[in-house]
């Protein structure tokens, strides 16, 4: 499943497109192991994975676990040591990043129909010109249902493609439709004149740049406490680990005392409070 999504997030496809190129194109049967003789899935069980079981929070440790245990047994990862650093994403919380892509789709639709027959300008509906979610979601169904009613034009297997992306994405939107507010997302600081207002993504990584292990958070949430959680789901996923390699933060008394109780090593700078409580001692 999650190597379909790979094929429909690369080539833009709709869940009934990728399922379909499946069928007949050997380069996507040969990337999902299949024999060329071999049938596909149903869309419909693609899609109910990409809406329900990608929402599981246990599906990136999963990922992760299973990367680790091939590498592992492949030989790949040598190395007893991890890096770990932060990255920050941004709430997704401008309801207009929708609107923007129904025009980007609807609008490829068209230049593709144009392609083929540029007569067909005289036939579309009058695009949406506000900055209204409802009114762009009400012209892309509308440009889907005068589209649909020409059965020739819509059979075309290019124009198909598009008309069923679009058709997914208004499906998609409607159902997602939220409140400008993101409940779960904090402010946070990358440095202390850069706020922000999203997550945190805390990843350990080794020296072969396999990823062991992922902690997401809230933006305000300090990086320091977060390397426990690292570090037990880096050893749950089957790493043999001695050292531990971060930057200041990462050097807290916590920390430090957690390393030297499960004989672990930590290479990172002193942070300041440390260094400066030992001065005054």
């Amino acid at each position: 499943m999650f190597k379909y999504l790979l094929l429909k997030t690369i080539y833009t496809l709709s869940d009934v497109d990728v399922v379909e190129r499946s069928l007949y194109d050997m380069t996507f049967k040969y990337f999902l192991e299949m024999s060329p003789e071999e049938d596909v899935i149903n869309p419909s069980s693609l899609t109910k994975f990409r809406k329900l079981r990608l929402k599981d929070t246990d599906l990136l440790n999963l990922l992760i676990n299973k990367t680790v245990s091939v590498t592992i047994e492949k030989g790949v990862i040598r190395s007893k040591s991890i890096i770990v650093d932060a990255t920050h994403t941004h709430s997704r919380t401008n309801p207009f990043s929708a609107l923007a892509v129904l025009r980007e789709r609807s609008k490829l639709l068209r230049k593709t129909i144009y392609t083929y027959e540029e007569d067909w300008k005289e036939h579309m509906p009058k695009k949406n010109t506000d900055n209204d979610l409802e009114k762009e979601l009400a012209y892309c169904k509308e440009l889907e249902r005068v589209i649909g009613q020409d059965e020739i034009i819509s059979a075309i297997p290019g124009i198909k493609e598009k008309l069923n992306l679009l058709k997914e994405t208004v499906e998609d939107t409607r159902e997602n439709i939220t409140s400008a507010k993101d409940v779960d997302a904090k402010v946070g600081y990358k440095s202390a004149d850069s706020p922000f207002f999203g997550y945190k993504t805390y990843l350990a990584m080794t020296e072969e740049r396999i990823i062991t292990a992922a902690v997401v958070t809230s933006g305000e949430k300090g990086d320091g406490p977060q390397l426990p959680k690292l570090i037990e789901i880096s050893w749950e996923n089957g790493l043999d680990l001695d050292t531990v390699i971060g930057d200041a933060v990462y050097s807290g008394k916590e920390n430090f005392q957690l390393a030297k109780e499960q004989d672990l090593k930590i290479v990172a700078k002193l942070n300041p409070i440390i260094t400066l409580g030992s001065q005054e001692g």
